[in-house]
């Protein structure tokens, strides 16, 4: 009896041991199987999300390209609007950092620019970083090709009849002359510029006939020298030129005819090897003068007798320096004193053009009132800031970055330029500061504008 019970109970637990055995092999299944499907669906999963990613990436590549685009078109628009008003254009140029400049905290770099807008710096002192937006800022990779590509615009309207003033500004030891003068092997902006020139002259024989001529200055403790001449510690003075025009002259002043490359090296040396450098705790070879590279050139256009007159100033600006940290004493302070005073001067200039005072003091200095041509109303000009990057230069740095960013305002007209034609001088306005095409000069002869129209800044 016991025995039939136990086989009834195993018959009706049968079913349930089947449905176990299959229950059992199903979840083996699905462990085996379960590998792969979690690859599948991280697979999925990974592609859904590189699609996002994707789709994400290419939405901010084209946000950032139009972003791009509206940057480059609000640029041209300033710089479009800039030689309209006949405002300074600013550069900075920031030297690399180098041995000279030590080691430790005084030597880090608190220079940083903004990688999506070329007129950007950043400056970080005491734990706050200091932003200025000038028209262009060259980092330290900067080659002295791409600076020079960046001003030669302005440089070569000087052979359409335009006054031009470009100033290298900046403390002692930030490279102002290296900008400027460069290397025998890696020239700066003066050599280039004369070399532009003369490549533009050629190109232009067809229509025009020009003669170019270079002089050498330097002013050094508010005395003005004649680097190409023979005696070149003797004083010169700055006079008005006779006749009334209103423009200045220097008697007495060597200018030198410039037709070839090797004229210009022959030039550019003797300058060189006579200005005044010096010793000093910021540089071993600091320029204790205010040099003046200045090309006059004669146009004359061959078919209808249309004369242009245009001047081009390159000037190399002695290192702006505190007393207290250049060390400088005897003859040395008293050249820093000098050279701070005319740059003072300069900037009182600077202060009251872009006030647009009544009158501009361009007589407080030599070096101003020699530039009085090219820094009023006719003129053009450009100033390149050269930059320490590092902190124990960093009060001088900001303090010629804030001295650029006053500059930048100056407004100092529509530039204008004297023309003679059969014995009359006419003056005409420019509406563009792109040099007209080569060999296509136009002749035709605009009125003065109105006085309404045209601001005249400075005295009369």
């Amino acid at each position: 009896m016991m025995v039939s019970g136990v086989r009834q109970n195993l018959l009706m637990l049968q079913p349930a041991l089947r449905t176990l055995t299959h229950d059992y092999n199903t979840l083996k299944r699905q462990v085996r199987d379960f590998p792969g499907l979690l690859y599948e669906t991280m697979r999925e999963a990974r592609d859904e999300f590189s699609q996002v990613v994707k789709h994400v990436q290419d939405t901010n590549a084209e946000l950032l390209s139009k972003y791009r685009r509206e940057l480059y078109l609000r640029k041209e628009c300033h710089n479009q609007l800039v030689r309209l008003r006949g405002n300074i254009r600013v550069l900075a140029r920031v030297r690399p950092i180098t041995s000279e400049d030590g080691i430790g905290a005084g030597a880090q770099n608190v220079i940083t620019f903004d990688q999506d807008d070329d007129g950007i710096l950043h400056v970080t002192h005491k734990g706050k970083m200091q932003t200025f937006e000038l028209d262009k800022v060259f980092p330290p990779g900067t080659t002295q090709d791409e600076v020079f590509e960046e001003v030669s615009p302005l440089i070569t309207s000087c052979l359409d009849g335009y006054n031009i003033c470009l100033l290298a500004y900046g403390q002692t030891g930030s490279g102002k002359t290296y900008s400027m003068e460069g290397t025998v092997a890696n020239p700066g902006i003066n050599q280039r510029a004369l070399r532009l020139l003369l490549s533009e002259v050629s190109e232009r024989s067809s229509s025009w006939e020009h003669h170019l001529s270079v002089s050498m200055a330097e002013i050094y403790n508010e005395t003005l020298r004649d680097l190409l001449g023979s005696d070149y510690h003797s004083s010169l003075d700055i006079k008005m030129a006779p006749g009334g025009a209103g423009e200045l002259y220097v008697p007495g002043l060597t200018q030198r005819s410039v037709r070839n490359m090797s004229d210009i090296n022959k030039v550019l040396e003797l300058g060189r090897r006579q200005r005044a450098t010096e010793c000093t705790n910021l540089n071993a070879h600091s320029s204790r003068s205010h040099a003046l590279l200045i090309l006059t050139v004669k146009g004359r256009e061959t078919s209808t007798g249309i004369c242009t007159t245009g001047k081009l100033y390159l000037v190399d600006l002695a290192g702006s320096e505190r007393v207290s940290r250049s060390g400088a004493a005897g003859e040395r302070l008293r050249e820093a004193q000098c050279i701070n005073r005319s740059l003072s001067a300069l900037g009182d200039v600077f202060s009251a053009l872009r006030s647009q005072q009544a009158h501009v003091p361009y007589r407080n200095s030599k070096l101003t009132y020699l530039l009085q041509e090219a820094l009023s109303r006719d003129g053009k000009a450009l100033l390149l800031l050269q930059v320490s990057p590092v902190e124990q230069n960093v009060n001088e740095s900001l303090c010629s970055l804030r001295f650029g960013d006053r500059v930048r305002s100056v407004e100092l007209g529509i530039p204008s330029r004297k023309i003679e034609q059969a014995g009359a001088t006419v003056t005409e306005s420019s509406e563009s500061e792109s040099p007209s095409p080569r060999g296509t000069r136009t002749t035709s002869v605009r009125k003065k504008l109105p006085a309404s129209v045209r601001q005249r800044i400075g005295p009369p």
